[in-house]
């Protein structure tokens, strides 16, 4: 089915349904043209506290639909494919969380949305890349232990006074971006204005202009005059500024960088989704309690 009577047949059946349909920024181009609200972890999380629709359809990865759920217990979650799995929320487990907790009993646990349903519900508060370093600053405790990606723990470390006990995840992306392709891009584009996401190792860090979530840097061009921009995120950031801004130049820094995990949603499996209501969502109400804990915290301090 050609992509626009793909769209046509989406939205007619949101209607229809009463449903929503959240899109990560990290998702293919296309599916934005279904999107009724498109952004980063925490405006999506924080969408999906908004919304009065009656099906919510999470094109994104799992840990986000299981937020959305967790949020909304009473509305049905739906995910378009079973493949989109983020592979740093798989890096940390509850049995190896909680041996660490063990180990520092004073410690606050801060777990990044990048988390699933059962980590969070161990968590003290989430936070996003957006409000790292705030969620972090606004806890009483001096010891922070923090889940699961080590290189934005070492961003927040930069940007607190307290201990940061960083679990040893990444995520596979943002890891690929290096010092050494960062500097060549610059050598090539010497007005270029740089923007890292803190999930980049600390050495591209030390090399950006300005240190940003997706959603910042988004709201960062929009206000700049400059007109040149060296991208150290996901290619669907890149994507994303391009569409918005075709007066500017955006490239991103390499080599680049795919999530191959968001990219796994297509329209003809938002359509499925929508059409069969399939691949629904769901956590058990003993981990959503503590976990809505978690993610209402957040809310609460961002």
């Amino acid at each position: 089915m050609e992509e626009k009577n793909l769209i046509e047949r989406i939205r007619k059946l949101k209607k229809e349904k009463n449903a929503v349909i959240l899109a990560h920024i990290y998702q293919r181009p296309e599916i934005y043209k279904v999107a009724d609200f498109i952004g980063d972890s925490y405006g999506l999380s924080k969408k999906a506290t908004e919304t009065n629709a009656d099906i919510i359809v999470f094109c994104g990865v799992d840990f986000m639909a299981e937020s959305a759920y967790i949020l909304n217990p009473e509305k049905t979650v739906l995910i378009p494919t079973k493949l989109a799995k983020c592979p740093m929320a798989a890096m940390v487990a509850v049995a190896g969380l909680r041996k660490l907790k063990a180990k520092h009993p004073n410690a606050a646990v801060v777990s990044y949305v990048n988390t699933t349903a059962d980590v969070k519900a161990e968590s003290d508060i989430c936070c996003t890349s957006a409000n790292a370093v705030k969620v972090v600053n606004s806890l009483e405790e001096d010891d922070i232990i923090f889940v699961p990606d080590s290189n934005l723990a070492n961003y927040v470390m930069r940007n607190t006074d307290k201990k940061i006990i960083p679990w040893d995840g990444w995520c596979y992306v943002h890891r690929k971006f290096s010092p050494k392709g960062l500097i060549r891009a610059k050598a090539l584009h010497v007005n270029a204005k740089v923007l890292v996401h803190p999930e980049c190792i600390p050495e591209v860090v030390d090399l950006a202009d300005e240190v940003f979530s997706t959603t910042g840097m988004v709201n960062y061009v929009k206000k700049s005059n400059d007109k040149t921009f060296i991208i150290a995120t996901e290619i669907g950031v890149v994507e994303r500024l391009r569409l918005m801004f075709p007066e500017k130049m955006f490239l991103q820094a390499p080599p680049e960088g795919t999530c191959l995990e968001m990219k796994q949603t297509t329209l003809p499996l938002v359509l499925d989704a929508l059409e069969k209501e399939q691949f629904k969502v769901t956590v058990p109400e003993d981990i959503r309690v503590r976990a809505e804990k978690a993610l209402d915290r957040m809310l609460n301090v961002a």
